[in-house]
């Protein structure tokens, strides 16, 4: 039986700095894993189910910033991308991040999931 996966450490050299909109906290992602595992890798409690970009519990909004996604699509519509609403569950970070979440003041309604 082969071993689980370890998860890749975080390097500073190639990691962002994600910080939290409304509260101003922020912690280091790396490229190379999800944006919800670094963040409970810091001890950031960011709601989530499937892990997998399906079930949209964990989905923020990116303020600033860029991510990429390693999956063909994960699962919001075309306006909620164009939005600014990510997956973190499934998002990479390509940059420093600034998101919020969809129950702060000033965010927007996102769609029903």
């Amino acid at each position: 039986m082969a071993a689980p996966p370890l998860l890749l450490p975080i390097v500073s050299e190639t990691a962002h700095w994600v910080r939290l909109g409304t509260t101003g906290e922020g912690f280091e992602a790396s490229p190379a894993r999800p944006l919800l595992l670094s963040a409970e890798a810091a001890g950031i409690d960011w709601p989530s189910s499937c892990r997998n970009g399906t079930c949209r519990t964990c989905m923020q909004r990116l303020r600033a910033g860029e991510v990429s996604y390693r999956i063909e699509w994960p699962g919001l519509l075309a306006e909620e991308k164009a939005a600014g609403w990510i997956l973190p569950c499934v998002a990479h970070p390509e940059s420093d991040l600034v998101v919020t979440s969809p129950w702060d003041e000033d965010a927007p309604e996102r769609s029903p999931g």
